[in-house]
């Protein structure tokens, strides 16, 4: 079992390749504007389409970033080191990304008029992509076997702690309409659709033209192949896309290929005795 030296911070392991103390400091003294839009999701749950997608809506879809901008320097990580590198050069409105509950978000977040999408996937989705993620990402500790790796991820033993409660922090919010939420599930069904709701959310009144163009432009396909989107460009001790390619799959129900019955019903009660008393509908069966 290699051992990776976390972050702690307020209760939550983060991966130091990425992180420090400065920068997580950084993001709490961040100065969020009113026009800026945060994708937040847990991880493993469309980051990265959602970083794809961001700048073409509120750009009118002009793809000049997608195809000359790495997509961590385009919609920069709010608690990354990047963000202090790049954060003079992005353009209002600026889009970002974040992994943070909703409780880490910065005091002049919560002052400022900024939108969120709030993107959600089926935990167990998320958790066998995290799983495969864990054997190729060099900075991340050796997943083990996928029921040890259950186990870690139903006691959130893992980035950005436990799936249920990153949920239900950001569904707890108080934000009324600056806050949308959409999920991977949706986006993979329909993405036309998702974008059209996306338009609407961030006033972007894009032409039907304009949301077929992004669409096709965003698809797991084109993605993958776009050296600027598909992590290629991270040196290989970092991420082994041999081990297993970082855009993988792009499809909803892959858990199946990979659950047993008993795990199944363990990771299902598990989440359903968290999200007990909780008044939002999960979107997608447990079962």
């Amino acid at each position: 079992m290699s051992s990776c030296e976390y972050i702690q911070y307020r209760g939550i392991d983060l991966p130091p390749v990425a992180h420090s103390m400065e920068s997580l400091e950084y993001a709490q003294n961040f100065s969020v504007e009113d026009t800026d839009v945060f994708a937040v999701t847990y991880p493993k749950s469309g980051t990265i389409w959602m970083q794809e997608i961001l700048p073409l809506v509120l750009n009118g879809g002009d793809l000049t970033p997608i195809h000359t901008i790495p997509n961590w320097d385009r919609v920069p990580w709010l608690e990354e080191k990047r963000l202090a590198v790049v954060v003079d050069q992005l353009t209002s409105p600026r889009a970002l990304v974040t992994h943070f509950p909703y409780h880490l978000m910065p005091p002049s977040f919560h002052a400022s008029k900024a939108k969120v999408v709030y993107v959600m996937r089926n935990p167990k989705d998320v958790m066998v992509s995290s799983y495969y993620f864990h054997q190729m990402a060099g900075f991340l500790d050796d997943p083990g076997t996928f029921d040890e790796f259950m186990a870690k991820f139903l006691e959130g033993k893992v980035l950005f702690g436990k799936w249920t409660d990153h949920v239900k922090s950001w569904r707890r919010t108080e934000l009324g309409d600056r806050i949308m939420y959409i999920t991977y599930e949706e986006m993979v069904q329909d993405l036309p659709a998702a974008l059209r709701s996306l338009s609407d959310f961030l006033g972007s009144n894009l032409s039907e033209e304009v949301i077929q163009k992004i669409a096709e432009h965003c698809s797991f396909k084109t993605m993958k192949v776009n050296s600027m989107s598909n992590f290629s460009l991270v040196p290989k001790v970092l991420m082994d896309s041999d081990k297993s390619p970082f855009l993988r799959k792009g499809v909803v129900g892959d858990w199946k290929n990979h659950f047993s019955s008993e795990q199944l019903a363990r990771f299902t009660s598990v989440i359903r005795q968290e999200l007990e008393n909780e008044s939002f509908p999960l979107p997608w069966s447990l079962d």
